[in-house]
Order: structure tokens, then C-alpha cells, then sequence
């Protein structure tokens, strides 16, 4: 017999119940005639504290409150892949049939398809010995991913009867186990997790490997590790969301987990459009075959927001227990912070700074915290790397949820105003932003790319702070007083910003760049630079080597050197020294 209690005020999503009403702490119930779901978020022996996933107008006092006996959950199971999701996974495509263009509040439909059959391939046998998360039969999901269904974690023990290959549902049945206490339990392709646990791994890896996304500036100069964490902040307009996509459809992850999280209506709209439409450049597939769409936008009830961050993290350590590496995109967790803050006061709690709850800095930390390259129960690996854009009111990073992000994320793409506002695409800061993932893949590099690419990468970086330093003489008293040496180094961190640092998505070839050529492109810039500084210390003036155009020529290489025509750097090298030879000839 469910439990039930008496609704006795309601605070926008925030209904409570007097007295003790049964229920567990974070239980799923139902609320009023229309069954709206809600979560128990608060108790004690004189009020339960519910807070509900949908709009509460027009519920009542004396209404009644009926009780799941479970946590707020996600199915697993194949069909996540390519789906569409609100932020309690209840898929958009079916709510749309039942209720059009709005989602309709109490509306109850499966989260995946329970009536399709899956072509299913045992790989388990009568008398195998079943651990937790062992794989048990693998589902042909997408073109691109393969399903595996696993034993749950709290399963162990032998299996009595399996099925034959064949197709079955997501709830057939594929087994039946003989549990270490004798008792018997059938295993289907589902399971329900709670959404606020973290689900179990046998160990976890330090970052070793980085996530290779084909973009320049996170590439080499700020990069992230496989299971790492990364925050995107930046104000209204300077391409947060695109640089998702970028990593999205370019990174080496095996599957994407996207979280539009109280983001406008449009913006979201676009971009479940294009992920519709893009090829997967590895697969040749689209790219939703290997991605899933959490879409809560800012219309959405607030407590659904709050939820589909946690929600989307659950499906990505589900994928990772599979022995895939996966990116969760989270945009914005800005939107996710004001959702905990409005009810935070609707809960009528202390407010911290900026009326912030003053749990925000734990709810971000557990949320990163959940990230990380695993041992997974069944031996595989697997791991979730967590990009989180954030959208401080006005561009300033040091409110709350900016500063508390950089507290617990490795790795910091600050987007800049005035670089989106000049078109310098990823509008990414090369002085405001850090990795500390540098010197844990420093090996990487030097052992899959070459033993130079760190120290090129460094030396880059140092002409970048140089030229910060003189353009603060500049301003002052102009880059004519300056001595030629250091007219040098603007030349060539002007080089390194419009011929490395920025990027053009919509070149076929500049869109996304193996990692071979942004090292090759680094030697070529700093080899410039080593000849021209020693054109400049026998005493040729800057104005005599940029007669030459060769600067120009440097910084077009991203446009005319194919990412599979590497051998010609060569001829740049070439070109480079014959631009040396006849200055020096020149001017003998």
C-alpha cells in the first residue's frame, strides 16, 4: 500500500505536507489529481517538504500526495542513444504526440521505447558465474555504439537459464540468476538508478590521457584530460555554446551527453536542429547516433532544471561502465545555480552571497566530483569528462558561481568580450585562462606526438605574456620607441594569434586539426622566429622583414596546408630560410 499525505500549503514548486507523512527522504511521489511529479527534498516530524517537477497552478490545499517508495530514478537500458530528453527523462518526441508543442502537466509516458525489440547477442551461458557489472548480452543500440547490458550492481551469483540470441524488449527477460543466498532473481536489459548516486567503479585513474578535440587553443595550449573536468565561462554572446559544439562533434569522446539546463527556447531549438543534421566526421554516421539531448529550457519548471544535471551525469556513468569515454556538455550550470537559488528562498533558507544557497559550492563540487577515468566493475575502462559553461551576469568572473567552479574544476577556457567582438574565434583568453592538466599529459605528448611539443607549447605561451607586457608600453608611448627586438616579438605573438590561436569552424580544413599539425605549425612559427631574431641582432630593422610578407604567409598555413599534406611544412622551412638569405643579401 503506497503511502499518501495531505497537501497543506504550496510556495510556487515547493509543496509541504503537516506531520509525518511516511515518506523517504528524495522519494519520488506523485502530487495532486493530476499526479505532477515531485521529489521529497525535506522532513522532520511536523512537515514534509516536497519540491515538484512541473507548474503547481492551480493545486490546492487537501489535495492528496501519493508515494513511489523510490528515489527520483533514470531507466537504463538501450534507446538513450539519439533521444531527446527532459530534464526527468521523459522523451520529447512522445510527450509532443500527446500533448503538442507544451509539455502538459501529469503526463506520464515510458522514458524508453518498452514495445520496440532489440536484436540481442547472449554472452553469458548456463552456469557462468555473474559478478556486479559483468556484461551479459550486447544490443546493436546505434550505428555507432554498441549496447552492452550488465549484470546491476547489486547483483551475484549463476545463471540458471539464458536466453538464445534473438529480439527482445528492454523488460523480456534474458536470464535467470541464482542469487549467493539461494534465491532466485530475472535479469532484463533495464535498470532504474537513483539520480543523486554516484553509480560504483572498482578504482579511479589519475588524468593521463587528454581529450583530443581538434581545436588549437585547447589542444595544445590549455588542454583536458580524458575524465577531467573543464568550465567554459564568458558573457552574453562570446560563443560558449559553439565551442560545445566544436568539442562535441570533433572531441574523441564515444559518446556525448548534451544538458541544455535553463537555456532560452531558440537557442536550445537550435541546437537540436543541427545535431540532427551533422555527419560524425569519424563515423560518417549522424552524429546523434552517438549522442543524447537533455533539453530543460528556461520556460521549464525550475525544479525539473535542478534535477537534469543530475539526471544527464546518471546516462554518462552508465555509458562509462560500459568501457566508453564520455563528455557530458552542461550548459549553463549558471542556469542550474539560480534554479537552487530560487529554491533555496522558496524554501525560505539563509541566502550566502548573492542570495546563492549556501550549499552551492558542495552541490558544485559533488556534481564535478563525478567526473573521472575508472576501473569499472566488469574490468573495463571508462570515463566521463564534465565541460560546464558558465554565464556570469555581465561578464564578470569573480561572482559565486564562477569563482566556486574554478575552485573545483582543473581546466578554465575563459571566453573574452572583446575577442568575440573583434570576430577571434574560440574567443578563448589565452591570459585568463589555465590548464592544470599540463604537466599530467606532458608524457602523452611527448611519447604520441613529439618530445618538443610541451617546450614549443611553453615558448608559445612565454611570446604571448611578453607582448601582454609591451602593449602596456604601447598604449602609453607607441610601438615606435621600442627596439627592434621587441618590435619582434608583436610580430610574431600576432603570428601565434591570427595563425594558431584562432580558428575557423567553417573551413573544411581549419575546423578540426590533428594534433601532428599543430605541432608542425608551432615549429614553423618559432622557427620564424629564431631566424628573423637573428636577422634583427645583426641589425636589420623590422620594417625590412615584414616587406617580405613572410609573416603573412606563416599565418595563412591553416588555410593552405591540408591536414593530410603534412610534408609541407617542409617547404615553409625551406621558404623560411630562403627569406633569410636574401634579406642577408640584400642589406651585405
Amino acid at each position: 500500500m503506497a503511502k499518501t499525505g495531505v497537501i497543506y500549503g504550496i510556495n510556487g514548486p515547493v509543496v509541504s505536507l503537516l506531520g509525518d507523512s511516511g515518506f523517504q527522504m528524495n522519494e519520488m511521489v506523485h502530487v495532486g489529481q493530476e499526479k505532477l511529479v515531485g521529489e521529497v527534498i525535506g522532513l522532520n516530524s511536523e512537515k514534509t517538504t516536497i519540491q515538484v517537477y512541473e507548474e503547481t497552478s492551480g493545486i490546492k490545499p487537501g489535495e492528496t500526495v501519493t508515494g513511489t517508495g523510490a528515489p527520483v530514478s533514470v531507466t537504463l537500458a538501450p534507446g538513450i542513444l539519439s533521444n531527446i530528453f527532459d530534464g526527468i527523462e521523459r522523451p520529447l518526441s512522445e510527450i509532443a504526440k500527446g500533448s503538442g508543442y507544451y509539455i502538459s502537466r501529469g503526463i506520464s509516458v515510458n522514458s524508453l521505447d518498452t514495445d520496440k525489440k532489440w536484436d540481442t547477442h547472449m554472452v553469458v551461458k548456463e552456469g557462468d558465474r555473474i559478478m556486479p557489472g559483468t556484461i551479459i548480452a550486447e544490443v546493436p543500440e546505434t550505428r555507432a555504439i554498441t549496447h552492452k547490458v550488465m549484470a546491476p550492481p547489486d547483483a551475484e551469483g549463476y545463471v540458471l537459464t539464458v536466453v538464445p540470441d534473438g529480439r527482445y524488449t528492454i523488460e523480456e527477460p534474458l536470464l535467470t540468476l541464482q542469487l549467493m543466498d539461494g534465491t532466485e532473481r530475472t535479469l532484463t536489459m533495464t535498470q532504474k538508478w537513483p539520480i543523486r548516486v554516484a553509480r560504483p567503479s572498482a578504482k579511479r585513474f589519475p588524468a593521463v590521457k587528454p581529450l583530443i578535440t581538434g581545436q588549437r587553443i585547447l589542444d595544445t595550449m590549455f588542454p583536458l584530460a580524458k575524465g577531467g573536468t573543464a568550465a567554459i565561462p564568458g558573457g552574453f554572446g562570446t560563443g560558449k555554446t559553439m565551442t560545445q559544439h566544436q568539442v562535441a562533434k570533433w572531441s574523441d569522446a564515444d559518446v556525448i551527453i548534451y544538458i541544455g539546463c535553463g537555456e532560452r527556447g531558440n537557442e536550445m531549438t537550435q541546437v537540436l536542429e543541427e545535431f540532427s543534421e551533422l555527419i560524425d566526421p569519424k563515423t560518417g554516421n549522424p552524429l546523434m547516433d552517438r549522442t543524447t539531448l537533455i533539453a530543460n529550457t528556461s520556460n521549464m519548471p525550475v525544479a525539473a532544471r535542478e534535477a537534469s544535471l543530475y539526471s544527464g551525469l546518471t546516462l554518462a556513468e552508465y555509458y562509462r561502465d560500459m568501457g566508453y569515454h564520455v563528455a557530458i556538455m552542461a550548459d549553463s550550470t549558471s542556469r542550474w545555480a539560480e534554479a537552487l537559488r530560487e529554491l533555496s528562498g522558496r524554501l525560505e533558507e539563509m541566502p550566502a552571497e548573492e542570495g546563492f544557497p549556501a550549499y552551492l559550492a558542495s552541490r558544485l563540487s559533488a556534481f564535478y566530483e563525478r567526473a573521472g577515468m575508472m576501473q569499472n566493475l566488469n574490468g573495463t575502462e571508462g570515463s566521463v569528462t564534465i565541460i560546464g559553461a558558465v554565464s556570469p551576469q555581465g561578464g564578470d568572473f569573480s561572482e559565486p558561481v564562477t569563482m566556486n567552479t574554478k575552485r573545483f574544476v582543473r581546466c578554465f577556457w575563459g571566453l573574452d568580450k572583446s575577442l568575440a567582438y573583434a570576430r577571434h574565434f574560440p574567443a578563448i583568453h589565452w591570459l585568463t585562462s589555465y590548464s592544470e592538466y599540463i604537466n599530467d599529459l606532458s608524457s602523452w605528448y611527448m611519447d604520441n606526438v613529439d618530445k618538443r611539443f610541451v617546450d614549443d607549447r611553453n615558448r608559445l605561451m612565454a611570446l604571448l605574456v611578453q607582448e601582454s607586457s609591451l602593449m602596456e608600453i604601447v598604449k602609453l608611448i607607441g610601438a615606435d620607441v621600442l627596439p627592434d627586438d621587441q618590435k619582434l616579438v608583436l610580430e610574431i605573438a600576432k603570428v601565434i594569434r591570427l595563425g594558431f590561436l584562432q580558428q575557423n569552424a567553417f573551413h573544411k580544413d581549419d575546423t578540426s586539426v590533428p594534433l601532428i599539425k599543430q605541432f608542425k605549425m608551432m615549429e614553423v612559427i618559432l622557427y620564424l622566429y629564431k631566424k628573423s631574431r637573428s636577422l634583427v641582432s645583426m641589425g636589420m630593422p623590422v620594417s625590412v622583414l615584414k616587406e617580405e610578407n613572410i609573416f603573412d604567409k606563416i599565418i595563412s598555413i591553416k588555410y593552405d596546408v591540408p591536414n593530410d599534406r603534412l610534408d609541407m611544412f617542409d617547404d615553409y622551412m625551406k621558404m623560411i630560410d630562403d627569406f633569410y638569405d636574401r634579406v642577408v643579401e640584400r642589406n651585405a
